[in-house]
């Protein structure tokens, strides 16, 4: 049988249908297999997951059900066909579905898995107050995010382990009883067990390794990819160098970053003083 090479960055639709494949493959079937189990025809699988096909809703909810990923191929459809979403993002997205170990740096914000709906929305009405997003892409984000956190209430939760600036703290988006709750919301979170949280503190100052938002997602059979974002941009990075370079600079920033411990007690200073 012929087998297309995929190359999840030309197109949206490949980027779908190689998520599909990988998802499919990792459970052992086939086409057929996956086609029995959904009432499709084999032919119909195969035209999705080379991209020569888009897909329905449906179709993308009866795969995560037959595949037993979740929500992970509905969030990567959903954000496909969005304009409110920075290109290559729905892509890690699904993929941060189905990650094992999700590696956040955040250097200004707090990240969007651990944000109140109220924090969220601050920086939504901002966006679109700004007229870089219409009212309706605001609302859309909003309900992917929601969508996104729901990886934190799963019976089994990937590890996070966060880091963020210690600016993230301190700057009150939304006002100060917006801020409040999320830093109340930061230290409930924080102390999950399946949550590491640091602070980056303002006296690692040109020491830290990162510059940028950066994410590293690492899967069942210990692959990783790396995900960041320029103003206009989101990039998923799958080359080994770059994405080993990048685990190096999060392990030293690790260690360099406030202990747990010494993080809980930032967050409670930092709410303390609003």
């Amino acid at each position: 049988m012929n087998r297309k090479d995929l190359d999840p960055t030309s197109s949206p639709r490949e980027a779908f249908g190689a998520l599909l494949r990988s998802s499919r493959e990792a459970i052992g079937w086939t086409q057929e297999d996956l086609a029995e189990a959904m009432g499709y025809s084999d032919s119909y699988i195969s035209a999705v997951e080379t991209g020569r096909k888009s897909t329905s809703r449906d179709f993308v909810r009866a795969a995560d059900q037959a595949l037993g990923t979740g929500q992970t191929l509905e969030l990567m459809w959903v954000g496909m066909r969005r304009k409110g979403f920075l290109e290559g993002f729905p892509e890690h997205a699904a993929q941060e579905a189905r990650a094992s170990e999700i590696r956040i740096f955040e250097p200004n914000l707090i990240p969007g898995l651990f944000q109140t709906k109220a924090y969220a929305s601050a920086r939504e009405s901002a966006s679109v107050q700004r007229g870089s997003s219409t009212q309706d892409q605001a609302e859309e984000r909003m309900r992917f995010l929601v969508a996104r956190q729901r990886l934190l209430k799963r019976p089994e939760s990937p590890i996070v382990h966060a880091v963020i600036d210690e600016s993230g703290l301190r700057r009150p988006v939304g006002g100060v009883a917006t801020m409040r709750a999320q830093l109340d919301h930061l230290a409930e979170i924080a102390s999950k067990p399946y949550v590491i949280f640091q602070v980056a503190p303002f006296s690692l100052a040109e020491h830290a390794p990162f510059r940028a938002f950066v994410t590293l997602l690492t899967f069942a059979d210990r692959s990783v990819v790396g995900y960041t974002e320029s103003a206009d941009q989101g990039y998923v990075v799958r080359e080994d160098g770059t994405v080993r370079t990048w685990e190096r600079a999060y392990d030293r920033l690790q260690v360099e970053a406030l202990t747990r411990t010494a993080t809980l007690d930032l967050i409670h200073k930092a709410r303390k003083e609003l």
